[in-house]
């Protein structure tokens, strides 16, 4: 390992990695110097229910080795125990070993039908969201792991949306969306104890209020670079982060040689960076969440002073 690539020579799978925070892990990783393993169900010749076709897996693959690691795309569907099992296995035949474990599987915002009550929300739609949200990373897990624990120090970083924190206090509705991302959280502490014999660390880590493509263009109507004129159809979008800052705390964490301090332990962006001492793209260090409960949800007129 080197000082500018202190992740050289280890090798990480990130579940979920066609888009968005995903993308932006790897990315990050292979900034280090990983070899990456990115998957998703998006490749330039088949499309996910989710039906955008801009953000593919090869384009991240491209990125990670484009950012100085070594990306290896691999269309695979999660939620089929088969196809995960073979993409583990062509892990361990070309590698040899697992250092870092990214459960990042989700693409469930499009059948979540916000503000409705359990009983009024599509079933089939609901239970979908439950399995990408939580069937998928224990699929993962169950395959992924015993090739992660034939070597200490491994990583795993389960990703929500949500501190535990934030998310004990505040119902983040729909009902469906609300298990879905407070899965992760139990899974996180529940792994920290199964895999701390094997000297493994799990943390769950959830990005702030996430600039994400779909974010962008479809919510918001902006693109990355003019992101801020979002704000004007909602102000506290001038908390926002761009997916980097997430993939900036999953880099700090998987190269911190005491990583092991943060075992089960519910962690963010904007509470590493001021661990870590990284930041943004344009240098900030926005501190999402605590700006979510101190200012949003106090009824507060947007101002980030003091959190970004």
């Amino acid at each position: 390992m080197t000082g500018e690539q202190p992740l050289a020579g280890r090798i990480a799978l990130v579940a979920g990695a066609t888009r968005g925070s995903g993308r932006a892990m790897a990315v990050e990783l292979g900034r280090a110097g990983a070899t990456v393993y990115v998957t998703g169900r998006t490749t330039r010749d088949s499309v996910s229910e989710i039906g955008r076709t801009t953000e593919t897996i090869e384009g991240t693959g491209e990125l990670v080795t484009e950012a100085g690691g070594t990306g290896v795309a691999v269309r695979t569907d999660h939620l089929e125990p088969e196809q995960v099992e073979a993409l583990v296995a062509r892990i361990e035949r070309e590698q040899g070993r697992l250092d870092i474990l990214v459960n990042n599987a989700w693409g469930g915002d499009h059948l979540v039908e916000w503000g409705k009550k359990l009983w009024e929300h599509d079933l089939e739609k609901g239970l979908r969201v439950l399995r990408l949200g939580v069937e998928a990373h224990l699929i993962t897990s169950r395959y992924a792991l015993p090739l992660l624990i034939r070597n200490r120090g491994g990583l795993v970083v389960e990703v929500t949306d949500g501190t535990e924190e934030f998310n004990g206090a505040h119902y983040r509705e729909p009902f469906y969306y609300d298990l879905a991302k407070a899965a992760p959280l139990r899974m996180a502490r529940n792994l920290a104890r199964e895999l701390e014999e094997y000297g493994a660390t799990a943390v769950c880590l959830t990005p702030g209020w996430l600039r994400s493509e779909a974010m962008l263009d479809t919510h918001f109507e902006v693109t990355e670079e003019q992101w801020r004129e979002g704000c004007e159809k909602d102000p506290h979008f001038a908390i926002s982060e761009s997916p980097a800052f997430v993939g900036r705390a999953l880099a700090a964490l998987a190269g911190d040689p005491d990583v092991a301090r943060w075992n089960g332990r519910s962690l963010s962006s904007g509470g590493l960076a001021q661990v870590y001492g990284f930041t943004d793209v344009d240098g900030s260090a926005p501190d999402a969440w605590r700006y979510l409960e101190e200012v949003e949800h106090a009824g507060k007129p947007a101002d980030v002073t003091g959190y970004r």
